[in-house]
């Protein structure tokens, strides 16, 4: 099971779409790892810097229709290679979502109330998230403030990231 804790990216924008995650230019690429250096190059974001901003993030919070745009793989993919495992926003892309899952990472939607609160007491460089998968919690922690926050998967998304994702999930079965 990959690693659901890190931290935190703070993406304030909603429809972030997949060609801003990964160029389709990338997407001849034949390895995952290829796909790296590119993760959200080409996204235009007041203080995001592409390659120095993602750097040592593990989980990105963002707002809503999170991963619109086409349904390409290679979106989860880039994050999963540079290692950020977990996107909580406000809604995601149905697609994008499904595929986050199929690669036995977490793609968590919360209430838009919970995401501006977490922007307004979080958005900082040292802010962190724990994740227990098991008991569906976050804890959330930047200085002295802590805070848990519930969140729900459906059921075989939930089996799906234990498994690792879809082909470890198939291969473990079939």
């Amino acid at each position: 099971m990959k690693n659901f804790s890190g931290n935190v990216l703070f993406l304030d924008r909603s429809d972030i779409n997949t060609d801003e995650i990964i160029p389709a230019k990338y997407l001849t690429e034949i390895t995952k790892e290829a796909l790296g250096p590119h993760l959200l190059e080409d996204l235009c974001l007041e203080g995001f810097i592409p390659g120095r901003s993602t750097r040592d993030k593990q989980i990105v919070v963002s707002r809503a229709n999170f991963g619109c745009g086409s349904s390409r793989e290679h979106a989860p993919w880039a994050f999963e290679v540079n290692g950020i495992h977990v996107v909580i926003a406000e809604s995601f892309a149905r697609i994008f979502r499904q595929n986050m899952f199929n690669c036995g990472m977490l793609a968590v939607e919360l209430p838009a109330v919970i995401i501006d609160r977490l922007f307004q007491d979080y958005a900082h460089p040292e802010t962190t998230v724990t994740t227990n998968l098991k008991q569906q919690i976050f804890k959330i922690s930047a200085g002295d403030q802590t805070e848990e926050i519930q969140f729900s998967l459906p059921e075989f998304a939930r089996v799906l990231v234990e498994s690792g994702g879809w082909l470890e999930y198939a291969d473990s079965r079939y």
